[in-house]
C-alpha cells in the first residue's frame, strides 16, 4: 500500500509543500530497517543466555520442548512456534534454540518501530537520511530499554512474541490509516483482525492494540462500522486466530510431561466420548478463563491506583539505567525525567506532525499505560516502597515485564523527542527559511543536523547503563542449581517442592535435559489441584542413570520400584476434599514415624505427602528441597530429617546424632559426610553463582543465598567435626558466593571474615549468620 496514489512531480509543480512531496513520494525504507533489526538481533545473541533462567523460563522451554501445557490459559500458539525453533539446528541446545526465538521476536519488533518512526517523520523531514535516522533512534532506545533487553536474551514466557504481533499490528494500522479507502484496506484490517485473535492464543497482550485500533477506524473511516460484510469477515478472521485453542484439549489427553489445567475429560488416554464431552468443555473452558488464580475484580482494587501508578514509574526508571544496588539513584532518576520529557515531547510532536497515525498510536500508548495498570490491578510491587515492608500486599516478583510492550513502544516517541531536540539545536548551526503549508519555518541545514548530532549520544545511555544488568550471556546457574537439587536425591526418590522457582528448573533438567528422571517431584502448591495428583499417580517410573548419576551413587543397590508414590484410584484422588480441619490430637504413623501435623487444617498437599510417606517410604527416599523451610516442622517430621546437601532426608526412624550426624542451631541434623560429598564433589552452582557479578532479581536471590546458609552451616559442621581445613574451604566457597551475588553484607561476612567455631565449641550459644545489613536501603 502507498500513500495517496499520485505523483510528487505533479505536487511540486502546483506548489505543495516539501514535506507533501516526501509524503506522496515515501517508500518504506524496508532495507534500513532490516538492518537495524539485524543489529538488535547481533546485540541479543551477543548476551542471549546459554541455557534456562529462574522463573517461568524453565516452565515455557520444557513446555515448547515436549509440546505441552505450560500454566493456565496455556499459551497454545508459543508451544506451537516454540517447539519448531526447539528442533530447529540453529544452536547447540534446546533452551537456547528457544532463547533465541525471543530475540528474533524483540529484533523484529524493532524494526517495525523503526517503520512507523520512519513514516510519522515523513510529513516532518522531507530527507530521507533524516527520517532513518529517526527509525534507528527508536530502534537503539527501544531494544536496550532493560527490560525488553533482559526478557529478549531468554525466552522467560511468552512477551516477545506478543510483542512482535503488537508491532506488526500497529505498522499494519498506520499504513491502513494513511489510505483507509485504498483497494487493500478492507483485506487490512481482516489480517489485523486475525492477528488479534492469534495473538490472543499466545498471550491476552495480544488484544491490547484492539482499542486503539478500533479508535482509528472510527476517526479515520466511521462508515466501516455500518459495513456488516466487513465485520463478518474481520469477527470471523479473529474466531479463526483463536484455532490454537483447540490443540489443548488433544494434546491435554495425551498426558505430556507438563500438562497444567490439564482440559480434557480424559483419564488414561484420549477418546472421541471423553475429548466431546460436558466435562471436557468445563476443563478447558476453567482452564481459559484462568480459574484457579482468582483475580479479583477490578473494582475491588488490589492496591491504591496511585500506588500502581508508582509501581510503573519505578519500572520506567529502571529502563534507562538499571540499578539493582542503589548505587546511582541521582543519575537513575534524572535520565527517568529526561526520557518522560522526550516521550512526551515526542508524543506531541507526532499529535502535531501526522495526526492521522497518531488517532492509532495515541490511544496505544494509552491502553499500554493507564488503561494497563488499572486493568492488571496488582498489589504493590516486589521492589516499591520498601519503606511500607510487609504493611502492604505484595507481588511475589517484580512485574516489569507486563509493561514490556509499553517500555518498547515508547520508543517511537522518545526517538521522536529526542529528535525534536536535535532539530532545535541544529537550528542554532544555521537554518534556511522553508515554506510549510501557509507557515515559514527555519530548516536546519545538513551540516547544522552534523554538528548537533553529538545530542544523539544520549540514545546510547541504556545501552552502556543496562548492559551488565539486562545481559545473561554465560549464566548456567540455574540449570546448575536444578542439578544440585535432584543430585542431592538418591535414585527413585521423591522430592518435595513448594513453590516455582524450586520447581520449574527441575522441570527442564529433567524433561530438557534428561537430568535424573527418576526423582519424582512433588510440588505442595500444584498437590493441591485435581490436575496435578492425577499426573502424579499417571507418571511412569523412569530408569535411573547410573552411568550419568554423580559418583556418590554408583555401586549401589538401587530397586527400581513399581507403580505410582501413591495408591489410589484417579476417582479417589478427586474426591480428595481442598482442606480438612485438623483433628484434636490427629497423629500419623508408619512404621517408628510418629508426626503431629501442626497445621490448623491438612490441604490436600499434606494428606498427599503423607499418603506418599505411607505407601511408598522406605522404599522410595523421601526428600524436603531447602527451599521447603520449615515444611517437615509443620508436618511434625522435624525428628526424623537430616540435611544432605540441598534436601532434607526423610529417615525411618528418629535421627540419632553421632558419627557423621551433628547437630546445627537453626538447622537441625546434619549430615556431614554426604553433605560435604555433595557439596565438594557433585555440586556445580557453587562454581557458577562465584562467577555471577551481582543477581538483579530480588525476589529469586533466595536460591543463591541458599548456597551460602548450606555452606555456612556445612562449614560450622565440618568444624564440629574436627575437620577445620575442610570448613575453612567450603566457608570461603560461601562467602565467595556471597560476595559474587553482591550480598556480602547481608551476611555479615564483612563484619566476621571467619568461620568462629572450633572444634566441641558451644555452637548453641554462637551465631551463625549476623544480622542483615540494614543500613542502605534497597531499591
Amino acid at each position: 500500500m502507498t500513500v495517496a496514489a499520485t505523483a510528487s512531480a505533479a505536487s511540486v509543480s502546483t506548489g505543495a509543500t516539501r514535506a507533501e512531496a516526501a509524503e506522496l513520494d515515501y517508500r518504506p525504507s524496508y532495507l534500513a530497517a532490516a538492518l537495524a533489526a539485524l543489529v538488535t538481533f547481533l546485540l541479543y545473541i551477543v548476551t542471549l543466555a546459554p541455557t534456562t533462567s529462574m522463573w517461568d523460563t524453565s516452565e515455557y522451554i520444557a513446555a515448547a520442548y515436549v509440546l505441552g501445557l505450560p500454566h493456565p490459559p496455556g499459551n497454545p500458539f508459543f508451544v506451537l512456534i516454540g517447539r519448531v525453533f526447539s528442533i530447529l539446528p540453529i544452536a547447540p541446545t534446546v533452551a537456547m534454540r528457544i532463547n533465541v526465538l525471543a530475540a528474533l521476536s524483540s529484533a523484529v519488533s524493532a524494526m517495525f518501530w523503526f517503520l512507523v518512526t520512519e513514516r510519522v517523520l515523513v510529513q516532518w523531514m522531507p530527507r530521507r537520511w533524516q527520517r532513518i535516522v529517526g527509525g534507528s533512534l527508536a530502534v537503539l532506545i527501544g531494544a536496550t530499554a532493560f527490560t525488553v533487553w533482559n526478557q529478549s536474551v531468554v525466552n522467560e514466557k511468552v512477551y516477545t512474541v506478543s510483542l512482535v504481533g503488537l508491532a506488526i499490528i500497529c505498522w499494519l494500522t498506520v499504513r491502513w490509516c494513511d489510505d483507509p479507502e485504498g483497494p487493500t484496506a478492507d483485506r487490512v484490517l481482516v489480517l489485523i483482525a486475525y492477528l488479534l485473535g492469534l495473538g490472543y492464543t499466545n498471550h491476552m497482550a495480544g488484544m491490547l492494540a484492539a482499542p486503539a485500533v478500533g479508535v482509528a477506524v472510527l476517526i479515520r473511516r466511521p462508515q466501516t462500522v455500518l459495513r456488516w460484510k466487513l465485520l463478518v469477515a474481520c469477527a470471523a478472521a479473529l474466531v479463526f486466530g483463536l484455532t490454537p485453542f483447540a490443540t489443548q484439549p488433544i494434546r491435554a489427553a495425551h498426558f505430556p510431561a507438563i500438562n497444567e489445567g490439564e482440559p480434557t475429560g480424559c483419564v488414561t488416554e484420549i477418546k472421541m466420548d471423553c475429548t466431546f464431552s460436558a466435562l471436557t468443555y468445563d476443563r478447558f473452558m476453567y482452564n481459559f478463563n484462568r480459574g484457579q488464580y482468582g483475580k479479583p475484580e477490578l473494582g475491588e482494587r488490589q492496591a491504591p491506583f496511585a500506588a500502581q501508578l508508582g509501581m510503573y514509574w519505578l519500572y520506567f526508571k529502571w529502563q534507562w539505567l538499571r540499578d539493582a544496588y542503589n548505587e546511582n539513584p541521582g543519575l537513575q532518576n534524572g535520565l527517568a525525567v529526561f526520557y518522560f520529557i522526550l516521550v512526551i515531547l515526542g508524543g506531541w510532536m507526532h499529535f502535531q506532525k501526522d495526526r492521522r497515525s497518531f488517532w492509532f498510536f495515541g490511544p496505544l500508548v494509552f491502553t499500554m499505560t493507564l488503561g494497563l495498570i488499572f486493568y492488571l490491578n496488582f498489589k504493590y510491587g516486589h521492589s516499591q516502597a520498601p519503606e511500607l515492608g510487609d504493611s502492604v500486599p505484595r507481588e511475589v516478583r517484580d512485574r516489569d515485564y507486563f509493561y514490556l510492550w509499553s517500555f518498547s513502544a515508547l520508543s517511537v516517541w522518545a526517538a521522536l523527542g529526542l529528535f525534536y531536540l536535535w532539530e532545535t539545536v541544529a537550528t542554532l548551526f544555521g537554518a534556511d527559511d522553508v515554506k510549510l503549508g501557509k507557515q515559514t519555518v527555519a530548516e536546519p541545514r545538513t551540516r547544522s543536523f552534523l554538528l548537533a548530532s553529538p545530542l544523539l549520544a544520549v540514545a546510547f545511555i541504556p545501552l552502556f547503563g543496562n548492559w551488565t544488568q539486562a545481559s545473561r550471556a554465560g549464566q548456567t546457574d540455574t540449570t546448575d542449581f536444578a542439578r544440585d537439587l535432584l543430585n542431592s536425591v538418591e535414585p527413585y526418590g521423591i522430592l518435595v517442592t513448594v513453590g516455582d522457582n524450586d520447581t520449574f528448573p527441575l522441570w527442564y533438567a529433567q524433561e530438557v535435559e534428561g537430568i535424573r528422571k527418576d526423582v519424582i517431584v512433588a510440588n505442595t502448591s500444584l498437590l493441591n489441584t485435581d490436575w496435578y495428583v492425577r499426573q502424579l499417580l499417571r507418571r511412569p517410573v523412569y530408569e535411573y542413570d547410573e552411568a550419568n548419576g554423580p559418583a556418590i551413587y554408583k555401586g549401589g543397590s538401587w530397586k527400581k520400584p513399581s507403580g505410582p508414590p501413591v495408591k489410589m484410584t484417579f476417582d479417589e484422588a478427586d474426591a480428595l476434599p481442598l482442606a480438612i480441619a485438623t483433628p484434636e490430637n490427629a497423629a500419623f504413623q508408619k512404621g517408628d514415624i510418629i508426626a503431629q501435623p501442626r497445621l490448623p487444617q491438612i490441604m490436600k498437599a499434606d494428606q498427599m505427602i503423607y499418603f506418599m510417606i505411607r505407601d511408598a517410604f522406605p522404599d522410595r527416599g523421601l526428600y524436603f528441597s531447602r527451599t521447603a523451610g520449615g515444611y517437615p516442622y509443620e508436618l511434625g517430621l522435624e525428628r526424623y530429617v537430616v540435611t544432605q546437601g540441598m534436601a532434607k532426608k526423610l529417615m525411618p526412624q528418629q535421627v540419632t546424632l553421632g558419627g557423621d550426624i551433628v547437630l546445627i542451631q537453626g538447622e537441625g541434623a546434619v549430615d556431614v559426610k554426604r553433605s560435604y560429598e555433595l557439596w565438594n564433589g557433585v555440586f556445580t552452582a557453587t562454581k557458577s553463582l562465584a562467577s555471577r557479578n551481582g543477581w538483579v532479581d530480588d525476589a529469586s536471590v533466595g536460591i543463591p543465598d541458599l548456597y551460602v546458609i548450606s555452606g555456612v552451616t556445612l562449614a560450622e559442621a565440618l568444624a564440629q567435626s574436627g575437620r577445620i581445613e575442610q570448613s575453612r574451604a567450603v566457608y570461603d566457597q560461601s562467602k565467595n558466593i556471597a560476595t559474587a551475588m553482591r550480598r556480602a553484607q547481608v551476611f555479615g561476612f564483612d563484619r566476621q571474615p571467619q568461620l568462629p567455631i572450633a572444634p566441641g565449641a558451644d555452637t548453641a550459644a554462637q551465631q551463625l549468620l549476623l544480622q542483615a545489613d540494614t543500613t542502605k536501603p534497597k531499591q
